[in-house]
């Protein structure tokens, strides 16, 4: 045990909604960038206790499809955060054996952000520590319908038989590929909807929507996080 946390029960997959980074600064009388520069700290934390504790796979929604309708001084300051993220942390991520993977559209990011981002994953694809999923220009309709194009495109050319195509099958059309599921989605700051992230994957996740705001989450409470879902039963439709 590990702070009250069962390590023989970990939660291999762990994806985050971090939600709340304007609230946070709006409560301090700070402009909206503030908070997402403090959010920023906040993800710096939780991918070094993920590690630390032994989590397979953190997956963070980052900027959906559907962020782009912010002001766009926002959008370009959030694209140069993450450019700065990855400058300061990818080599520290490297050296923990922390292996980036992208899920999304990066085509339509502008140039500086793809270049870094894409530098981050080669750099750091050979790793086997934690898998470090970031969900950016992501939606979870797009990812569905895309693996159907690709699908039927497949089919189209006799790549696959339609017989063939299963849940396993249209899972490794996803851009999450054959990752486990995630166990746990935690979301921050209060709301209670799943924002287009993970539809697919998350059909039998736990949810678990705490109050507070992104920029203040922390070690302690990623540990509380998971001595809840290690409090719960899981059953995926069945009994037990």
């Amino acid at each position: 045990m590990l702070g009250g946390i069962d390590k023989e029960r970990l939660p291999i997959h762990i994806a985050i909604i971090m939600d709340g980074n304007g609230r946070w600064a709006q409560q301090k009388n700070l402009p909206r960038v503030m908070g997402h520069k403090a959010g920023m700290e906040a993800l710096k934390k939780t991918v070094k206790s993920c590690s630390d504790l032994g989590i397979k796979i953190l997956t963070v929604y980052a900027f959906s499809t559907e962020n782009w309708k912010r002001p766009q001084d926002e959008v370009n300051y959030l694209m140069g955060l993450l450019v700065e993220y990855m400058r300061k942390e990818v080599n520290s991520l490297h050296k923990n054996k922390v292996k980036i993977k992208l899920l999304g559209e990066i085509d339509v990011l502008p140039a500086q952000t793809r270049i870094e981002i894409e530098e981050a994953v080669k750099l750091t694809e050979n790793n086997v520590g934690l898998q470090f999923n970031i969900a950016l220009n992501y939606g979870g309709r797009a990812e569905i319908l895309k693996a159907c194009k690709s699908i039927m495109q497949d089919l189209l050319n006799g790549n696959i038989d339609m017989n063939s195509v299963d849940e396993k099958v249209f899972s490794g059309y996803l851009y999450t590929g054959y990752d486990p599921d995630p166990d746990l989605i935690i979301r921050t700051s209060g709301e209670q909807r799943i924002s287009n992230f993970l539809l697919w994957q998350g059909a039998y996740s736990e949810m678990l929507l705490i109050d507070q705001l992104w920029p203040d989450f922390d070690e302690r409470i990623l540990q509380e996080a998971i001595m809840e879902y290690q409090s719960r039963n899981r059953r995926f439709g069945a009994l037990k």
